[in-house]
């Protein structure tokens, strides 16, 4: 941590306000990518973003600087957006990721299967990631790129772990779907 982060983070821990716009405005963008993947939507990711950075100003006090304070933010984020994932699940009709049409995933992809390298947009790999149904794209996320163990993410998310490898399986498979369907479309396009 550079000393003017550590003066930054001294200042908002003391409540200026200059410090948490500075702070803020340093670390938004990241922190909105983060929220991104976890969300169906821009507007629900800076929903959730905002109420992350609400609790980091809240809870600054508890950084004590052993690790990264980045890391530390990031952590907030994600358990702000399991905590707003969990929230929805309450206040609103939630199908059962198992009970999902199972024609939606391709049978013949398995976990092990390599997959060609194509080109893809960042934008429009985000895109597919939130069109997930919320539970994979919960448990994708969680697995893929906080590298959370299926008992973590079963304990996180109170569920089994065997609805964890499930759920992480069929969110492979369909997000292996639809980016085929993307490059196929691009084929036939160029033909």
């Amino acid at each position: 941590m550079s000393h003017v982060d550590h003066k930054i983070i001294e200042d908002v821990k003391k409540g200026k306000r200059h410090a948490q716009n500075m702070l803020y405005n340093r670390y938004s963008p990241s922190m909105l990518g983060i929220c991104m993947r976890y969300a169906k939507s821009k507007d629900e990711a800076e929903d959730i973003a905002q109420e992350g950075f609400i609790k980091i100003f809240t809870s600054i006090e508890g950084f004590r600087g052993d690790g990264s304070f980045e890391g530390w933010m990031k952590r907030i984020m994600v358990n702000t957006a399991i905590t707003h994932y969990k929230k929805n699940l309450k206040h609103q009709y939630h199908e059962d990721i198992s009970e999902i049409d199972d024609t939606l995933v391709i049978d013949d992809v398995d976990d092990d299967s390599e997959i060609d390298v194509v080109s893809i947009s960042k934008e429009k790999l985000m895109s597919i990631i939130q069109g997930l149904p919320q539970g994979y794209r919960m448990v994708f996320n969680l697995y893929v790129f906080e590298q959370y163990a299926h008992k973590d993410i079963a304990d996180t998310m109170g569920i089994s772990i065997n609805t964890s490898k499930s759920q992480l399986s069929k969110a492979r498979k369909m997000l292996a779907l639809r980016i085929n369907q993307i490059t196929e479309n691009k084929k036939i396009a160029i033909a």
